[in-house]
């Protein structure tokens, strides 16, 4: 009797884990249908009218945040007021960066999974990298004048943050200058992963390299170099920044695909027009 008991509470246990089990591969693919649903350009359009309000109301509240920080604290004691190009040069050459790994893991879905929507998303986030690059670019150079004595020098971060402005403009023209989409999207996903390897180049350009710029002071083992009193307005500005990029990468994601849908209508009609003729 025993061991029939211990034989039925085995059993017992047994279903118990499965069921668990089952449970939690449930939960799982349910967790996984719901992100391959964004895959579906129109769930992915009912998403972006939903979240686009919110995210854009955050942004110009951290905007008018980290503007009223910036404007306020005191200037360096070196540097004077031109430390304030800081607030708006740091955040916008993250971005010019982490707006090119976006892109390189799009690139990544258009050439392993075949995501629907990892085109539009590389060829939306080009144009906002370059602007972001061309900020960065611009206000270092403002920033680099009263400070270097000069608007410009050939050093390794210059330089190859030069190259990704380039990268991004150059991607921009072959996606408009390719008719077809399907191949635009594998050539332009093939050249942006190829590009990704000055990523790295440009981050640790100034470790690798004598250059004018200064050592990593945020981001960095030891913990931040600089004093809290500019760091807090410089943390706020770069969430802002970073939410100002998913706030506009989404808008534009939306107009890819209202332009995509645009297009494929006309040349529909413009097929059946020729059938009729």
């Amino acid at each position: 009797m025993r061991g029939d008991a211990n034989v039925i509470d085995t059993s017992s246990l047994k279903r118990e884990a499965f069921g668990v089990k089952e449970s939690i591969m449930s939960e799982n693919s349910l967790a996984i249908r719901k992100f391959s649903d964004l895959a579906n350009p129109t769930r992915f359009l009912g998403l972006a009218a939903r979240v686009l309000p919110w995210l854009a109301g955050l942004t110009a509240v951290l905007f008018a945040i980290g503007l009223t920080l910036s404007f306020t604290t005191d200037g360096d004691y070196q540097q004077g007021e031109t430390v304030r190009i800081m607030y708006v040069h740091v955040p916008a050459a993250w971005l010019s960066m982490m707006c090119y790994t976006v892109m390189a893991m799009s690139a990544l879905g258009t050439l392993v999974w075949r995501h629907p929507l990892a085109d539009v998303s590389a060829r939306a986030a080009a144009p906002i990298g370059a602007c972001f690059t061309f900020l960065a670019l611009v206000t270092g150079s403002l920033w680099g004048k009263p400070m270097w004595g000069t608007w410009w020098v050939w050093d390794a971060r210059l330089t190859s943050v030069f190259v990704l402005f380039l990268m991004y403009l150059g991607l921009i023209a072959l996606n408009r200058a390719m008719d077809d989409p399907g191949k635009a999207a594998k050539v332009s996903a093939v050249l942006i992963l190829v590009g990704f390897v000055n990523i790295p180049i440009i981050k640790f350009s100034v470790e690798w390299w004598n250059t004018l710029h200064q050592p990593a002071s945020v981001l960095r083992l030891g913990g931040a170099a600089i004093d809290p009193e500019f760091l807090a307005p410089l943390l706020v500005m770069a969430v802002a920044f970073t939410l100002l990029f998913f706030t506009l990468h989404i808008a534009a994601m939306r107009n890819e695909i209202w332009r995509r849908r645009v297009t494929s209508m006309r040349r529909q009609a413009a097929r059946a027009a020729g059938r009729e003729i």
